[in-house]
């Protein structure tokens, strides 16, 4: 058995060589110069067999190849014309048959090759039939058989081949759609993580920056310390958002570089955003938990731009002037909130649903991103607005 899958291999291995090689050429003129050849054969055999024949014997030994150059189209009508041609040959000129027919070689292989299941398996039963009673003898019988079944093998395994490699193509189709999409997928994940990053940074930095800058020349004459101050605020906040823009901005810049090549907020960062917060007029209590305790870097930075967005929003639009601000890490996850005694945010929508502007959306991204949730809403009793999140510690 394995004598005979090594043999059929390199009859595989030669038949796809052979198929590289007539890659280029036309179809139709290679199917031409097959049927030329096999007709040379046949009409050399009539012409050797030394019994004169007349012209019409001449005329079928040529019509045996003379559908050949269709065979690729109509395989199976090809098989019957040329079948039909040798049959009348066989019959009325049997010796004038030459040893090796081409034509049969080429039709049974092409038949096997390309034609319906039903057709293929249903002309090898008659091709086996037909050699087993059209000849004369039995090393005849064995030598057609041999002749028939192996072009059938042979063409067989050349359909084999092709489709396998149809498969091989269709997959490769596959995954280079499917590598198309998860590059897209990443382009449009990266450009969200960026559109977060700019909107956290800018929408913080500026609103601190519009408020300082206000307030400014309502005490430049009352309180000229206090307008000092105001514009110290606008110097640094502008200062930690030109650093936290070059981190984001740094990554592009680099050739190959991700996300967490960026250097990440951590939560010891946050007092100096409670510290700007407090200069605009909101007086924050932060609580952080011990610095002994390692907490993953990107469940720091969410953390850090939960924060800071929940402020931002407090300072733009509750009007509180007062805000509580918790982190603590409970066994699995790092709970945080931020509670304002400001005015709220009046629900949208018939459900009543608290869906905020693009700041609470980002909230919510971060966490998700992190495997976590947040929520933002009312505060106890209507109170205010709380955000809350939970951020999962360990995947």
């Amino acid at each position: 058995m394995e004598r005979i899958a090594r043999r059929l291999g390199r009859l595989a291995g030669l038949g796809q060589r052979w198929q590289q090689r007539l890659t280029g050429i036309n179809p139709y003129l290679a199917d031409s110069l097959l049927a030329a050849f096999s007709a040379a054969v046949s009409l050399w055999t009539v012409f050797c067999d030394g019994k004169g024949w007349a012209w019409w014997v001449y005329l079928l030994a040529a019509a045996t190849a003379l559908p050949i150059p269709w065979r690729r189209r109509a395989p199976f009508l090809v098989f019957l014309l040329t079948g039909v041609a040798s049959l009348a040959l066989s019959i009325w000129a049997h010796s004038a048959q030459p040893q090796i027919a081409v034509y049969a070689v080429i039709t049974v292989y092409t038949l096997a090759d390309r034609a319906k299941e039903w057709q293929r398996w249903s002309m090898l039963l008659v091709l086996v039939v037909a050699n087993v009673l059209g000849t004369r003898s039995p090393n005849g019988m064995l030598f057609s058989l041999l002749l028939s079944i192996g072009s059938f093998v042979f063409g067989s395994l050349v359909r084999e081949l092709r489709r396998l490699a149809r498969i091989e193509a269709e997959r490769a189709r596959e995954t280079g759609r499917r590598a198309a999409s998860d590059a897209a997928r990443a382009v449009a994940e990266e450009r969200a993580r960026i559109a977060r990053e700019m909107h956290d940074i800018l929408a913080h930095a500026v609103s601190l920056m519009v408020i300082q800058a206000e307030a400014g020349p309502l005490v430049v004459h009352s309180s000229p310390e206090k307008a000092i101050k105001a514009f110290d605020t606008i110097g640094d906040t502008g200062r930690d958002a030109m650093v936290q823009l070059r981190r984001v901005l740094g990554v592009l810049k680099e050739e190959g570089a991700g996300p967490e090549l960026a250097p990440q907020p951590r939560l010891a960062e946050l007092p100096a955003v409670a510290e700007r917060v407090r200069a605009a007029g909101v007086r924050v209590e932060l609580a952080l938990p011990e610095p002994a305790r390692a907490l993953p870097a990107e469940v720091e930075a969410a953390a850090y731009r939960i924060v800071q967005e929940a402020l931002t929003n407090i300072v733009k639009h509750s009007g509180a002037d007062r805000v509580a601000v918790e982190v603590a890490a409970r066994d699995s996850v790092l709970a945080l909130s931020v509670l304002d005694n400001g005015r709220g945010l009046a629900p949208t929508g018939a459900t009543g649903v608290w869906s905020g502007g693009r700041g609470l959306v980002g909230i919510r991204e971060r966490a998700a991103a992190c495997g976590g949730r947040a929520s933002a809403g009312p505060g106890p009793a209507g109170q205010g607005f709380l955000v809350t999140a939970e951020l999962p510690l360990s995947a």
